[in-house]
């Protein structure tokens, strides 16, 4: 069924001027009892042989069934009860994604707390700043680095139960637990209903500190009640399974995570970049997660190792011919003739590129920005249909989300069922539904700031609704530049085109109160040795960034950013920096988006640079 459209009003909604207005029917209802952990218990009582999960074992996977994991996640709880964790306690869990992550998340809900995740690569500052506000009396991390960082000075600890998961935590707790009665832990679960705060989610904190964002289980239970029904063809087909490798703080691998639980989609973790691709090979997961510059390097190494064996241009080739496939498809169906020469490059190169994946990967779900029209009919046009999505944290994740059987590349999908997305008069969206967080943890100003008292949550994305309800979204409003000129300029949609050129690792259009639009650019290291090496090029970035053949080759790139906006919007110059930046750095959040004013302050004199003389 159609999204309900609006440009009046109907159906219990109203819009105004030129505000639309798209509502999905609802197919969900939050029960008024029961919590998240229910699905463990009826995975357990219905299908207690089946592998809920596994975890890494020797370069290998050792099976984990719905019994032994319910087992588990108890006597973790009954060591957390005997351990003093009361009812609506703010647990701390800062750690890589890995086995005992989910783990501990379920048993912290069986006990009424409260999960607060934290990113394993988060500042002390943070940390610390998260540990205060949200007033947590325990703590889980994975190391002692983490333990000691959490501890922070000497001189003032915080009063807080830390436990360290390589040193032997979950061992401790189940222990503790062997003398704490199996009703009591069932009578403090019953205790947890759909009204109960289940997680308090921080925002990455791109400006400000960090908010806590209260999500209770109600909200969980309804993002996947209606996302598990949509994306059955991910998490009903027989055998499926996902690898998470995302960090387990940001919202979307959380909910894929408890998504696979509920669904009895057999999950894995994999915890570093180091271990990925072997823990795909091995793992072969149906469906990934994933944000866009994951699937940017994965191309871009695809592309690196075809020119390094001599095979370059038959790869340009097959991208053509997969983006064609793709929309020829999207249109109605390939000819004869593009069909040919699918079938040819699907011998020759697709199927290496969806080995990267695992070899059985067919769909892959993508969020946290826009993956670009390029990419995904590139993907889709090997095999592996990228489904994105959008959402916020203040939305327990997805609103909008594409499914297998209505996808129109280049847009975030259509409202979840039970889901109302609507464009304000400035362009902004704002959404509606079950999802929408309860608001923001002690902190009722910012809350008012962005949820209204009918429901409706302002997203600070800026974006449109087509006729048929996909969702466009093309900027954060308080990203939007403003040219000295006055033309209103999204970075967004720049910022995506030029980064999709292999050699470029980050970009970021300036220009606001400017009298043009420029950029900084940064290098993909791998990619730029491999080119740089078959032409015989300096190898040193800092002799390579202003060289002739680099700068025409980056040209290119904005060239084909530019073509895609007005005269007024199009990037006039940019500059190519030395360095990349990253999370470590400070410019890049752990989610991978830009810290802009960090950039706008550590890149001032090179911003200057693009506007002299």
């Amino acid at each position: 069924m159609l999204p309900s459209s609006t440009d009046g009003c109907s159906g219990g909604t109203c819009s105004v001027g030129r505000v639309r207005e798209f509502t999905s029917p609802a197919t969900y209802v939050v029960p008024v009892s029961g919590s998240l952990t229910d699905d463990l218990l009826t995975n357990a009582a219905t299908h207690p042989d089946t592998v809920a999960l596994s975890r890494p074992d020797e370069g290998g996977w050792q099976d984990v069934t719905a019994a032994d994991f319910l087992e588990q996640v108890r006597a973790v709880a009954a060591g957390l009860v005997g351990s003093g964790v009361e009812h609506g306690d703010r647990v701390l869990l800062m750690s890589r994604t890995r086995y005992e992550w989910t783990l501990l998340d379920y048993a912290i809900w069986f006990t009424g707390a409260v999960t607060v995740p934290v990113y394993d690569t988060a500042p002390p500052e943070q940390v610390r700043w998260i540990l205060q506000d949200c007033g947590a009396r325990v703590a889980f991390v994975e190391t002692p680095e983490h333990r000691a960082l959490v501890r922070g000075p000497a001189e003032d600890p915080p009063d807080v139960h830390l436990w360290t998961i390589d040193d032997g935590a979950v061992d401790e707790l189940t222990r503790t637990g062997r003398g704490v009665a199996e009703d009591l832990v069932e009578e403090r679960r019953r205790q947890v209903t759909p009204r109960s705060l289940a997680t308090l989610v921080y925002t990455s904190g791109t400006t400000g500190s960090p908010k806590g964002c209260m999500l209770t289980h109600g909200n969980l239970m309804f993002e996947l009640g209606v996302a598990v029904e949509e994306l059955d063809e991910l998490f009903r087909i027989p055998g499926a399974s996902t690898l998470l490798f995302l960090p387990m703080a940001h919202v979307l691998a959380r909910i894929v995570s408890v998504g696979a639980v509920r669904a009895r989609v057999r999950l894995g973790h994999s915890a570093g970049a180091g271990n990925l691709r072997r823990d795909l090979e091995t793992f072969q997961p149906t469906f990934v997660l994933a944000v866009p510059r994951v699937f940017e390097k994965l191309f871009n190494t695809a592309s690196q190792r075809a020119t390094a064996d001599g095979r370059g241009r038959v790869f340009d080739r097959a991208v053509r011919t997969a983006i064609a496939f793709s929309r020829a498809e999207e249109n109605g169906r390939a000819g004869r003739l593009l069909r040919a020469r699918h079938r040819l490059f699907e011998r020759l190169v697709y199927h290496r590129v969806r080995e990267s994946l695992g070899g059985r990967c067919s769909y892959a779900v993508s969020g946290g920005a826009p993956l670009g029209d390029r990419l995904g009919h590139f993907y889709r046009g090997i095999g592996v249909t990228v489904l994105e999505g959008w959402g916020l944290t203040e939305t327990t994740a997805a609103v909008t989300v594409n499914r297998p059987d209505a996808i129109k590349v280049g847009t975030v999908g259509r409202p979840l069922h039970g889901s109302s997305v609507r464009v304000g008069d400035d362009g902004e969206l704002h959404v509606r539904g079950e999802q929408v967080f309860a608001g923001y943890w002690r902190n009722d100003d910012a809350t008012a700031e962005v949820l209204a008292t009918d429901g409706w949550l302002r997203t600070g994305d800026v974006g449109e609704i087509d006729d048929e309800g996909f969702v466009r979204v093309t900027g954060r409003k308080k990203e939007l530049l403003v040219t000295a000129g006055g033309k209103n300029v999204s970075p967004t949609l720049l910022e995506d085109a030029v980064r999709a050129h292999p050699l470029v690792s980050q970009c970021m259009v300036v220009g606001d109160g400017r009298p043009y639009v420029a950029a900084l650019t940064t290098l993909d290291r791998e990619a730029v040795a491999a080119w740089s090496r078959s032409r015989g090029l300096p190898q040193e970035a800092a002799e390579l960034v202003d060289h002739p053949v680099l700068r025409a080759e980056l040209q290119r790139a904005v060239d084909d950013a530019n073509r895609s906006v007005s005269q007024a919007e199009s990037i006039r110059r940019f500059t190519v920096l030395p360095a990349d930046w990253s999370e470590e750095g400070g410019q890049l959040t752990p989610s991978l988006k830009l810290r802009r004013a960090i950039v706008t302050q550590q890149c001032r004199s090179e911003i200057e640079a693009l506007y002299a003389g």
